[in-house]
């Protein structure tokens, strides 16, 4: 129950964060209506990443606009009135807001959708392991949020203390002029005859021991406060330091995995809306006790004392500029990563962000973000700190652009929308390391001013590897380096360096997310599949599960080294099995109608127990990207047996002429899809209907398979 209430509290999150798109909070039920109408368009056929949709999210934009003005409309009375001008304001405030970015409007709406859409579900489910890990995720929020609580408090004592310190100098100050007042009318007296002198000079010395015993006294209770204060201070920092090592070295740096993966067809790496907000907690509690410290040194300049207070500040000061330091250069980040296969002459986009630019305002000043394309061995110099005088290996256009305060969202990043690779320049290989085994990285960079140019910082921030291609055929194994890379980096490596050797299960979890996520299928590879994958990969027929558990494959195994018997790797092997079923053979996959990952020995004898014509699907042992059909029929060279046959296998070709499921309604002798399901109640619905009528006075011919006797 707990586990649903929050993700009801998180789903009221979204809503109001859906509401802060407009600027407005809507009335009940102006949210209901809105909610329900977004929710019945078609957002997710919009691709953000391509700038040409800006016309389709434009009128998406322009639809919801006239919605709400038509709605508007047909209010009445008294009520109806005020709810009539709301909504055109409403109408107003989109337009002047969203009508020159509409791409913007639409990628926070799929993202509030998406998030509102996934806390339901797992909450729902909260008994499963996903609704087990949403408890954990819940008490980690909590137990961050309440450390927030904590260091507000502080620094709310801190700020008390610094006022009541502030104020007990101040009376200091005016009680020490009194000493120097009372020391002035003493040297006075020199002038005044002994009469006088003597009269006035023992009541202005008792005053002045007076005052002078008070200022010894205060002297040594203002030097406590200030060491209790800078205690306080050193607790604060603490704290802080190591709130900040838990979001950025903990939840910053699981969400960039999460990013990781997700190119290689992992679950969405999840909006940065709670990392956002807790780094900007993280920056105003920083920045607040990096003023009070300021405020501190400040008095101790007005009034110095000697003691230890001078160092404490210095080191104060230092710590949190540290702090912030660390701060802001850890929240410049990638939102969206260029793309890990980049082909010159081809353009693509990719969205920095910084974290803390609204809190710190460095909006108020747009800082200029630059993308350079640098090597393996530049990046490793970069982190290292060595001099590689700003070199870079190629020439990107576009690659200048200025950060955008997005008020709508609290947001501050760039967005390079039309940049292009125009040419690259290699470096020497290593032995048999190919040119899509190279492996480049985007650097951006910008220089960001905090507190009127108080503190300036340079920062730099490192996308994810790349790798070049110049030609579409080189896709395939500049995909096979940037999976690997994708599924086997650990966080904080040097760059690029990865294992050459990993375990096969955990290659098997990384072919089938990419599988899942390439085909569109929640129907990943069965352990039968995987079993047959490490015989393909090992070259063995009789391993099984409990033998590759263990075993462990290689970098060359997996994309370097051919199949033995064949021209082609195991990696290009299953990218052609990847690419036939995500153009052509999805739905079937979907239905269960390919078995897909079986060899022509396994195929015979599931086969040979079955009555004539049935069949099944396999892919191709010999050919990339092919799947042929097996099935079990007579032997005419010998009455009375029986045998296994196998077409030719078909290619992604051979589907662009006729599909998959029509040759099979083709072959005449094919009656059951193996086990015993009829052909016709697995492929009917994806057969093509035939012409019955002349089309402008023409009969279309229709092409056929026959298989010869």
């Amino acid at each position: 129950m707990a586990v649903w209430i929050q993700a009801q509290q998180l789903q009221g999150d979204a809503l109001h964060q859906m509401q802060s798109l407009y600027g407005q909070h809507f009335p009940i039920e102006v949210r209901h209506y809105l909610s329900q109408w977004l929710e019945g368009q078609l957002w997710d056929v919009i691709d953000l990443e391509n700038p040409q949709e800006e016309f389709k999210a434009k009128r998406l934009l322009d639809s919801l606009i006239q919605e709400l003005q038509n709605k508007a409309e047909h209010q009445v009375g008294e009520d109806g009135f005020l709810l009539k001008i709301k909504l055109g304001h409403y109408a107003s405030q989109l337009k002047s807001t969203y009508d020159r970015c509409p791409l913007e409007l639409v990628r926070c709406i799929k993202h509030i959708l998406y998030t509102e859409q996934r806390l339901v579900r797992e909450a729902s489910n909260s008994s499963s392991p996903v609704g087990g890990m949403m408890d954990s995720m819940s008490q980690k929020y909590q137990q961050i949020n309440q450390v927030f609580e904590e260091l507000r408090l502080l620094t709310q004592d801190t700020e008390n203390d610094l006022r009541k310190l502030q104020h007990n100098q101040e009376y200091f100050i005016i009680q020490y002029q009194e000493s120097l007042r009372i020391q002035a009318q003493l040297t006075s007296l020199a002038t005044l005859p002994p009469a006088d002198r003597q009269l006035r000079e023992p009541t202005l010395l008792s005053k002045r021991a007076t005052v002078e015993a008070w200022l010894t006294r205060e002297a040594n209770t203002l030097q406590k406060y200030r060491l209790d204060l800078a205690e306080k201070h050193q607790k604060s920092l603490q704290l802080l330091r190591k709130q900040q090592t838990i979001i950025l070295d903990d939840e910053l740096i699981h969400w960039k995995r999460r990013q990781q993966l997700a190119g290689n067809g992992g679950p969405p790496e999840g909006g940065l809306d709670i990392l956002q907000s807790w780094c900007e907690k993280l920056a105003e509690t920083i920045w607040q006790n990096r003023q009070q410290i300021r405020r501190a040194e400040h008095l101790r300049q007005q009034l110095p004392i000697p003691g230890p207070i001078e160092e404490l500040l210095n080191d104060l000061n230092s710590t949190i500029t540290d702090i912030i330091s660390a701060l802001v250069t850890s929240t410049f980040i990638i939102e969206k990563q260029p793309p890990q296969v980049l082909k010159t002459q081809t353009k693509f986009v990719a969205t920095v962000r910084l974290l803390v630019g609204g809190k710190l305002n460095v909006h108020m000043n747009p800082p200029q973000v630059k993308a350079t394309i640098i090597s393996e061995q530049q990046a490793k110099a970069l982190l290292k700190n060595e001099n590689t005088r700003n070199d870079s290996s190629g020439e990107i256009l576009n690659n200048n652009c200025v950060m955008e305060y997005h008020q709508a969202t609290g947001t501050l990043s760039a967005n390079f929308r039309n940049m292009s690779l125009k040419r690259i320049k290699r470096s020497d290989r290593r032995g048999a390391e190919s040119v899509t085994e190279e492996k480049f990285t985007i650097l951006f960079e910008s220089q960001f001013s905090v507190g009127g140019n108080e503190l300036v910082f340079q920062v730099k921030t490192l996308s994810l590897p790349v790798v070049v291609i110049v030609h579409g055929s080189q896709d395939n194994n500049a995909t096979a380096t940037v999976l690997w890379d994708n599924a086997f980096a650990e966080p904080g490596r040097v760059p690029f360096i990865v294992p050459d050797k990993v375990l096969w299960p955990q290659l098997c979890e990384a072919l089938n997310m990419k599988y899942k996520a390439e085909v569109q299928s929640n129907r990943g590879l069965s352990e039968e599949n995987l079993v047959f994958l490490a015989q393909k990969a090992f070259s063995s027929s009789s391993i099984n599960p409990d033998d590759y558990r263990g075993m462990t494959m290689t970098w060359s195994q997996f994309n370097r080294e051919s199949l033995p018997g064949r021209n082609f790797t195991f990696w290009q092997w299953f990218d052609g099995v990847m690419e036939l079923t995500k153009k052509h053979l999805k739905p079937h996959w979907n239905d269960g109608a390919i078995l897909g990952f079986v060899n022509k020995q396994q195929a015979q004898d599931m086969l040979m127990s079955k009555p004539n014509g049935t069949f099944l699907l396999r892919f191709s042992d010999s050919e990339i990207g092919g799947i042929t059909i097996a099935w079990v029929a007579e032997n005419p060279n010998k009455p009375g047996e029986r045998m296994v046959w196998n077409l030719m296998p078909y290619t992604a070709k051979d589907f662009s002429i006729r599909s998959l499921a029509d040759r099979i309604s083709d072959l005449n002798h094919l009656l059951f899809l193996y086990p015993d399901r009829p052909k016709d109640e697995v492929f009917s619905k994806y057969y093509t209907p035939p012409l019955s009528k002349a089309v402008d006075g023409y009969v279309k011919p229709q092409i056929k398979q026959v298989v010869p006797e």
